[in-house]
């Protein structure tokens, strides 16, 4: 049972993925599909806006909590000679990626002239701040780092195309958006689901080196549960892909509906996933 750091750790690093991963998924959903969710235009803006601004301060509390760590007490938080000491570590550079990244974004969002690029280029370069530090890196291997960076990019996208989907589903005004966009994204995740899966399982490998430590390590288990939950992800869109979808472009109002509780659990799923991850990259050590 991981301590009270432990779970800050776990917390900041959700933080951190809901924040950085759902605003730069947004941001290529907008720039991927701008014709299709123009009727959300401002509404996402504020999305981006807001999980940007969680990002900010997950990366804020995840440097001061490696402090408080370090020290064994809260004191280490806002202990500066410890703090400035992580600051010349990798952890320091990391957080300045995502500081950056954050406000790049923030300030791309509000922004009309360009801001969209502004934004976008803030969102690549806080995910890129993941292939930096973590047990990935510890690979020392350029390729390794890109292939993660590729890997959250594509989950990026994922998870940032069903929000929009969800509240479009739900207004019978934009049912055709919808089912364009549901079909122009079950395009794309024809390809980006198969490269998700190989890159994860390539750096699952790399990380374990040994079939059986999926059982018989704390890390191993862990990323068995994640995988199983990834499975049901994919299951559901499948089933959105191949059912309700159709239905949709059909003119069915009802599977529109569907369409957006299937979502609901999936996103749900995903919150779990991401959980699940924060887990294994933050106190969890691969057996490797």
């Amino acid at each position: 049972m991981p301590d009270i750091w432990g779970l800050g750790a776990i917390l900041s690093k959700l933080m951190l993925y809901v924040g950085i991963g759902g605003a730069t998924g947004l941001l290529i959903t907008q720039a991927a599909f701008a014709d299709l969710v123009s009727p959300l235009r401002g509404k996402m803006r504020v999305q981006v806006a807001l999980l940007a601004g969680l990002a900010l301060v997950a990366s804020v509390f995840g440097f001061m909590l490696r402090g408080a760590a370090l020290t064994g007490g809260a004191d280490g938080m806002t202990d500066p000679e410890m703090l400035g000491l992580l600051w010349q570590t990798p952890v320091g550079e990391v957080l300045v990626y995502r500081i950056t990244g954050a406000i790049l974004i923030i300030v791309g969002v509000f922004t009309h002239r360009g801001g969209q690029w502004i934004a976008l280029a803030g969102g690549l370069l806080a995910l890129w701040s993941f292939a930096l530090i973590g047990h990935v890196p510890e690979l020392e291997a350029t390729g390794v780092r890109l292939l993660l960076f590729l890997h959250l990019l594509g989950i990026a996208f994922w998870i940032g195309v069903l929000g929009p989907l969800r509240a479009l589903s739900l207004q019978p005004e934009h049912l055709r958006n919808a089912s364009m966009l549901g079909y122009r994204f079950g395009q794309a995740a024809s390809i980006i689901v198969p490269a998700l899966i190989v890159a994860g399982l390539m750096m699952a490998w790399m990380l374990l080196g040994d079939l059986w430590t999926l059982t018989t390590t704390g890390y191993g288990q862990t990323l068995l549960i994640k995988l199983a939950l990834v499975g049901a992800v994919l299951t559901l869109a499948a089933v959105n892909k191949l059912r309700f979808v159709p239905d949709m472009q059909a003119g069915d109002e009802k599977a529109a509906r569907y369409l957006a509780r299937s979502i609901e659990i999936e996103s749900a799923i995903i919150l779990v996933v991401l959980a699940a991850t924060a887990t294994l990259t933050s106190i969890l050590i691969p057996p490797n």
